[in-house]
């Protein structure tokens, strides 16, 4: 375990001291904490400490710098693991807190082969002390795919970064020199509204559809220089419908609320892809807003291009939520509304057809 030294007896092999009886089939093992690390590690008013003892069924109890774990050898064994991915990711100068402590134990209680360590301190993009990474197995896996393809799509929830990374890899190509510029778009078409009937200029009407861009580059770029990155065409946020008729070489090429394009759209969108240029395009097929029951660009691509090669689909989920956790809550609440739907839907339509086949 890289980072903890065992303390007691078994701290001159470097290996935890556990002990075992068979009466109780109960184990014990004593980790030394680092010094420099033990403040972080417990958190303020011991609040990543009371989320760890939340979380493990062994008994965990801390005196100074030495942590001991007792129980079932199995969450002995487990809480070790903890302990050691979450000494390890201080070590990489990532902070800890509650909900990084949550995630890391639910990675490890997934038994996935990635370690927490490495997912949560992939550092993408830093501005000001505070630093974007992913938070979850799946975000890492969109991240790393968007560095692996030259044309990826994010589909899943709301919350789960889909925007929010993609936005933060553009930023960090752009730095990078990989593209010379940075296209952010997406289709004005939300909640029923027309651009018509909105008051004011073209303008002033396409501004709220793309309010949402502004608010995450404002986060990753200096807001003082995003005037005269986008006056000097580094930076282009505009419509879906101004992408018609154009190649873009050399761009980082991000479509956002991507359900609420139609195939053809799609098909334009992607077809403007040009030499040394990456596209992103990101969405929730559950929250199409499309009038009239066309169908969604988004929901049929995959269908279209699951075999294309260099075209990669990123699913996330509500384990990949990082607003509110009450977010988490809400996205599945939903889903199991859907499928109760849908199932009620599918029982209506097999005795309707059983009537009909009664009648003939």
């Amino acid at each position: 375990m890289a980072g903890i030294a065992a303390g007691g007896a078994a701290a001159h092999s470097g290996e935890p001291h556990q002990t075992a009886t068979a009466q109780t089939a109960s184990a014990q093992s004593r980790v030394t904490v680092p010094d420099d690390v033990v403040l972080t590690l417990v958190g303020s008013r011991d609040e990543n400490l009371r989320v760890v003892e939340d979380l493990l069924t062994a008994d965990v109890h801390v005196r100074g710098n030495e942590v001991t774990l007792s129980g079932d050898p199995a969450e002995v064994a487990f809480a070790e693991r903890v302990f050691a991915e979450l000494i390890a990711l201080i070590g990489k100068g990532s902070p800890l807190t509650p909900d990084i402590v949550r995630r890391s134990v639910g990675m490890l209680s997934a038994d996935h082969n990635e370690s927490p360590a490495d997912v949560l301190s992939l550092d993408i993009v830093s501005r000001r002390g505070r630093t974007i990474r992913p938070k979850t197995l799946n975000q890492k896996r969109y991240v790393d795919a968007i560095d692996h393809h030259t044309v990826v799509f994010g589909i899943g929830p709301a919350g789960t970064g889909k925007t929010y990374l993609a936005m933060a890899k553009a930023v960090q190509a752009l730095q990078a020199k990989q593209v010379n510029r940075i296209i952010l778009t997406r289709p004005a078409v939300e909640a029923g509204e027309r651009l018509g009937f909105l008051p004011g200029t073209l303008y002033e009407k396409i501004d709220p559809y793309l309010r949402p861009l502004y608010d995450a580059l404002h986060d990753m770029v200096d807001p003082e220089s995003v005037p005269r990155l986008t006056q000097a065409g580094t930076i282009e946020i505009a419509p879906l419908a101004y992408m018609r008729g154009r190649t873009l070489n050399d761009a980082f090429i991000i479509l956002d609320e991507a359900q609420n394009t139609t195939p053809e759209q799609m098909k334009m969108f992607l077809t403007r892809l040009g030499f040394g240029s990456k596209i992103v395009v990101t969405g929730d097929v559950t929250q199409i807003d499309l009038p009239g029951g066309q169908r969604s660009g988004l929901k049929v691509v995959q269908e279209i291009l699951g075999e294309v090669d260099d075209v990669h689909f990123a699913q996330l989920d509500s384990h990949d939520v990082v607003r509110h956790r009450l977010v988490t809550d809400i996205v599945n609440a939903y889903d199991r509304w859907h499928a109760l739907e849908d199932a009620e839907q599918h029982d209506r339509s097999g005795r309707r057809n059983g009537q009909r086949r009664g009648r003939a």
